[in-house]
């Protein structure tokens, strides 16, 4: 669902370890936006919503077996008091869908994505089959804390918010657009330890260093990521 005028995007995070997120988004380019009031993110312990006096959060799975997992009451009533009819709440899951720059994209328009962090041996599964309209994994491993990957969301999806990176045309030609890796970068000094930049970016002629810089995502492209697109078999003229 596409945003109203001048309504930020909202993050809710649920974890056993929220400061894990807190840590991260108030800091650098996160920060600043949310100062700006480009996005709200707010985490959230997981143990406000467990019952009795423990305050447990996490139980041992049936059927035996090594670890814990998160119990569907504490997640069910979290869920239900933070969601909006607009909203829409994603599992962080190692054996989800793979996380893209597509689909960063396509979440960044949205009003409101509540979050949930798996820790231990994941979630009950009813809370997955019921509450989750998203499982999503931003790689093909295991961490030992869900917060990491929901931070790794955030900020993903947050720069494709028109205003949160200083220049919006940054991401024309980054890593994964149009199927392409992003192409090699220098800076001052022109020449380091005898080892100089290439002309073209010294030349001044637009076309060329853009024809050179997509030359360079494609061969890149095609050395290291094959798999990504058929891009890599044209040169743009």
């Amino acid at each position: 669902m596409i945003q109203p005028m001048n309504s930020p995007l909202r993050f809710d995070v649920l974890s056993l370890f929220p400061r894990t997120v807190d840590s991260f988004v108030g800091e650098s380019i996160l920060g600043k936006a949310s100062a700006r009031g480009l996005i709200e993110i707010s985490s959230h312990d997981l143990r406000d919503w467990s019952k009795g006096k423990h305050r447990e959060a996490d139980d041992r799975p049936f059927g035996g077996g090594a670890g814990m997992v998160l119990k569907p009451e504490p997640l069910f009533d979290a869920v239900e008091e933070l969601s909006r009819p607009q909203s829409t709440v994603i599992y962080m899951a190692p054996d989800g869908d793979p996380f893209t720059t597509q689909m960063a994209k396509e979440l960044s328009i949205s009003q409101h994505l509540v979050l949930i962090s798996g820790h231990y041996e994941g979630i009950d599964q009813r809370v997955r089959d019921e509450l989750v309209h998203r499982e999503v994994s931003i790689g093909d491993y295991v961490l030992t804390n869900g917060s990491l990957a929901a931070a790794v969301m955030i900020d993903a999806v947050s720069r494709h918010i028109p205003g949160v990176l200083g220049d919006d045309e940054s991401l024309l030609d980054e890593s994964f657009e149009d199927d392409l890796l992003g192409c090699p970068q220098y800076t001052r000094p022109a020449e380091f330890r005898g080892i100089k930049v290439p002309e073209v970016l010294l030349s001044g002629n637009h076309e060329e260093i853009a024809r050179w810089r997509h030359e360079q995502r494609v061969q890149k492209t095609r050395s290291l990521r094959p798999d990504l697109s058929t891009n890599t078999q044209t040169i743009r003229n």
